[in-house]
């Protein structure tokens, strides 16, 4: 298969996973179709996840020459090493978020617009969120890269492509969370970072250096 036909076949996919999404899309379909706006969430994760299972079954399909692939006994350990944290990464997230909102499960009973991730306005800087403001967009980052020991061209640009539109959607996550809690939000971005825990990291060595002081 034409590689650019697949990357925008993946282009395509995120294209769509995010309008579908969007804030003026929602306040759309919640308008004109308020009786059914509470199988909103639950339809927009049914879809992306048959979407996508089908797009990522005919991928592995395509052949092509491997362009990356962990190897020795360092990348192995590398590997599932980042696997590991990536795994570990959805498990806190998942304690903090809420699964039934995220699932589309809690609007089918009150039918609210299911807008982000979590409708949870408790930004405080605790457990993993205390490293970054986004697990999940990180652990899914790690787990692309480390879901297999190797990568023919047809799945390494798939993804290449899905790492690009975490980041959007990261960016995107953060703009919708500031339009909706605002103050509260960006103070949490002042203590924690967002993908990488660069400002943790910081904070420790700071501390490691003042011991020796």
């Amino acid at each position: 298969m034409n590689l650019v036909v697949l990357a925008a076949l993946w282009t395509g996919w995120c294209a769509i996973h995010s309008i579908l999404i969007d804030t003026a899309i929602i306040r759309i379909a919640q308008s004109r179709l308020p009786q059914l706006f509470r199988y909103y969430r639950l339809s927009y994760n049914s879809l992306s996840l048959v979407t996508f299972v089908l797009l990522a079954d005919y991928t592995s399909r395509t052949h092509g020459e491997v362009v990356f692939s962990w190897q020795g006994w360092c990348g192995i350990s590398v590997r599932f090493l980042l696997l590991a944290i990536s795994l570990l990464l959805f498990w806190s997230g998942a304690k903090h978020y809420d699964m039934r909102y995220f699932l589309g499960i809690y609007q089918l009973r009150v039918g609210e617009a299911p807008v982000l991730l979590s409708n949870t306005n408790d930004f405080s800087a605790t457990g993993v969120f205390g490293l970054i403001r986004h697990p999940w967009y990180l652990g899914s980052l790690l787990g692309l890269w480390t879901v297999r020991s190797e990568y023919p061209r047809p799945i390494f640009v798939a993804t290449v492509v899905l790492s690009i539109y975490l980041v959007v959607g990261t960016l995107l996550e953060e703009r919708k969370i500031i339009q909706e809690y605002g103050g509260s939000y960006r103070r949490y971005q002042k203590q924690v970072s967002m993908l990488f825990p660069w400002k943790w990291l910081k904070v420790l060595i700071k501390r490691a250096l003042a011991r020796l002081r």
